[in-house]
């Protein structure tokens, strides 16, 4: 996504995977359909899963963009 550092080298690549791997399962609370406050929105506001309210707010379009060439020369 956006914001990603441009790795470069497949050490590097896998270094930064393992890194945030590794913090993910030190984690409490992994899995977003778990999520106590998740849960409230859902029974209090948007009432169910890929109903018309959650689509409407949560869900976006993907428009395809060039690469940035100031990024892809770092």
């Amino acid at each position: 996504g956006g914001g990603q550092p441009i790795p470069t080298t497949n050490a590097i690549r896998e270094k930064r995977i393992k890194a945030i791997y590794d913090a993910d399962l030190g984690l409490p609370l992994r899995k977003s359909h778990e999520n106590p406050a998740v849960k409230t929105l859902y029974e209090e506001f948007l009432k169910k899963p890929l109903g018309e309210k959650s689509h409407h707010l949560l869900h976006t379009d993907y428009t395809k963009r060039g690469k940035y060439p100031e990024a892809a020369n770092r």
